[in-house]
């Protein structure tokens, strides 16, 4: 009887072994980390780890209870973690006007409420920068002590239409006082050791069919309008992440825009962090990895699969995997 818990030990030896000979995040370089990367590893560190479209319409028509097996109730999603290679998951949670968790924690009786701050709209009404890195230093400060890594905010879309319901979240009608005042709330969250993720990048000014709404615009009215804003915040605050949007611009899902996501946030204003889509955004896994979007979320089985498939088939350089992981691994 006591040769069997030996021989499970010696089955688990090799395994244990290779573990710990692996190259960590915390001691090794991005490089040595992907390098020790299998296909797998990379797909599921590129997408979230949440549900497939059709078990979230189950737990929306409430025919299925949401998981409680996460870091942090009632936060949006999280990353895969690879404990082998020493990398943590990252747990993501909005919003732009406070943290927004769940209240409650299994097997807890306190209550975790975090601060409701007035709108985006009432905080750039003061034009005061001071005052927005002072409420972004306390909405890190509440995200910290709370485990959330990363919040996705500042919204900071123009507020084109007085119908657009989303407004609330965003600063302004006027691109440089959305800029100042979201790259303000950018230091002070961050100041906090604690990510933001600017959004919804970009020209997102509407809510009415925002899954295929096809917005035309001029390059010179993107650049000087509808760009401007996220380009002072990306100069001056340089944010950890930035979300892609969910509509198109003439014709193409700005998460499959590889001129929006490398050409213009990274080549022209210099951003250093990783773009993820918004929760279900884009059409084609394939071309979002192509174009530059690193993280896809929530996260699908879907989206795995076709990443995987694609790189198998030659369709998709396992290059362009390394490449969309190491922008993550960098804020990790």
């Amino acid at each position: 009887m006591k040769l069997l818990p030996l021989a499970m030990v010696l089955l688990a030896f090799p395994a244990w072994i290779a573990a710990q000979s692996a190259p960590q995040l915390s001691t090794h370089t991005n490089e040595e980390v992907i390098a020790a990367m299998t296909t797998e590893e990379k797909a599921r560190l590129l997408v979230g780890t949440g549900v497939s479209l059709s078990e979230l319409m189950e737990i929306l028509q409430g025919r299925k209870a949401p998981d409680t097996d996460v870091r942090v109730l009632g936060a949006a999603g999280e990353t895969a973690a690879i404990p082998r290679l020493g990398i943590p998951s990252l747990v993501l949670a909005d919003g732009p006007a406070g943290l927004r968790i769940a209240p409650q924690r299994p097997g807890s009786n306190k209550t975790y409420y975090a601060t409701a701050f007035p709108i985006a709209s009432l905080q750039a009404a003061t034009w005061d920068e001071a005052l927005l890195q002072q409420v972004g230093k306390a909405m890190g400060q509440e995200a910290k002590a709370y485990g959330v890594d990363l919040i996705l905010a500042p919204g900071m879309n123009i507020q084109r239409n007085a119908l657009g319901g989303r407004n609330f979240e965003y600063y302004s009608e006027d691109p440089l006082l959305t800029g100042k005042m979201a790259a303000a709330m950018i230091r002070g969250v961050q100041s906090s050791g604690i990510g933001t993720s600017v959004k919804h990048f970009a020209a997102n000014n509407h809510e009415t069919n925002r899954f295929g709404m096809n917005v035309k615009v001029q390059p010179r009215a993107l650049r000087e309008i509808y760009l401007r804003g996220f380009e002072i915040a990306v100069r001056e605050a340089q944010p950890w992440t930035v979300m892609s949007s969910y509509n198109k611009i003439n014709g193409t899902y700005t998460s499959q825009r590889e001129d929006l996501l490398r050409e213009v946030l990274r080549g022209d204003w210099g951003f250093e962090g990783f773009v993820m889509t918004d929760w279900y955004g884009g059409q084609d896994p394939v071309a979002q990895m192509q174009a530059g979007n690193n993280l896809l979320m929530p996260g699908t089985p879907e989206q795995y699969e076709a990443i995987l498939q694609a790189v198998e088939d030659g369709q998709l350089d396992e290059t362009v995997l390394d490449r969309n992981i190491e922008d993550i691994l960098d804020i990790i």
